[in-house]
C-alpha cells in the first residue's frame, strides 16, 4: 500500500523542478541573494521555511472555515509571524551565532511571497494532510534552489565549505591553489546569486521545453 497517492506526490515533486518557487514561479527571491554567501545559513533558511510553510499550512486549513475573509490577511500573517518567532528564539537558544549571521532575514520569512502565496492558492481550499504536503513541497523546492546557490557562491568565492576549506590553503598556497588557483570574490557578492540563480533557470527551462513555451 502507498503511503502517498500519484496525486499527493505531485505536492511534494512538482516543486522540486517544473513548478519550484523560485526558479519558476520567480518567488522568495530576495533571501535567495541575502543569505546564499555560505552555505550554512542557506540550510537553516531551507529548514526554517520548511517548519513554518508546513505548519502553516496545515493551520490555516484547520481554520479556513471558521476564519473571515476580510481578515484573513491579517490572520495568516499572525499564524506565521507565531511560528517564525518560534524559529528565531530556537535558533537563539542552540544556535546564537548562526542567528546573528543571519540577522533579520529570519524575520523576513513573515513576509516571504512564497508562504503566503501558498495560504492563499491552497491552504484554505485543502484539508490538513493535503496542505501539509504542498507546504513541505514548496518549501524544498525553495530550499533546494538555495543550498544550490550557497554551495557554489561559498565553494568558488571562498573555497571553503562550511567554513571548512576544501579547495587547499589559500595563504600556504596548498592544493588547488599551488598551481595558480585564486578565489572569485565576485560569488561572495549579492549580484552573483541572481547570476547563478538565472544559470539555474535556463538550464532548467533548457531541458524541458513545455516550460519555455509556457513561460
Amino acid at each position: 500500500m502507498r503511503l502517498l497517492s500519484k496525486k499527493d506526490s505531485r505536492l511534494i515533486l512538482d516543486p522540486l523542478a517544473d513548478n519550484n518557487p523560485i526558479t519558476i514561479q520567480v518567488l522568495g527571491v530576495c533571501s535567495a541573494l541575502a543569505i546564499t554567501a555560505q552555505l550554512k545559513p542557506s540550510i537553516v533558511m531551507a529548514i526554517s521555511v520548511i517548519f513554518v510553510l508546513g505548519i502553516g499550512n496545515v493551520v490555516i486549513s484547520l481554520l479556513r472555515n471558521i476564519i473571515p475573509s476580510k481578515i484573513r490577511i491579517i490572520v495568516q500573517l499572525i499564524i506565521v509571524a507565531a511560528l517564525v518567532i518560534m524559529v528565531d528564539q530556537v535558533l537563539k537558544a542552540f544556535a546564537y551565532t548562526l542567528s546573528k549571521e543571519l540577522s533579520v532575514f529570519i524575520g523576513l520569512i513573515i513576509t516571504n511571497c512564497i508562504i503566503m502565496g501558498r495560504f492563499e492558492a491552497f491552504a484554505l481550499g485543502n484539508g490538513p494532510w493535503r496542505s501539509f504536503l504542498d507546504g513541505v513541497g514548496n518549501a524544498l523546492g525553495y530550499g533546494v534552489i538555495l543550498i544550490i546557490v550557497g554551495f557554489f557562491r561559498e565553494l568558488l568565492g571562498s573555497g571553503t565549505l562550511f567554513g571548512f576549506k576544501v579547495l587547499g590553503d589559500s595563504v600556504e598556497k596548498t592544493g588547488l591553489y599551488a598551481i595558480g588557483y585564486e578565489n572569485n570574490g565576485f560569488m561572495v557578492l549579492p549580484p552573483m546569486a541572481l547570476i547563478v540563480v538565472g544559470i539555474i533557470i535556463w538550464v532548467q527551462r533548457s531541458r524541458n521545453k513545455e516550460l519555455i513555451e509556457e513561460h
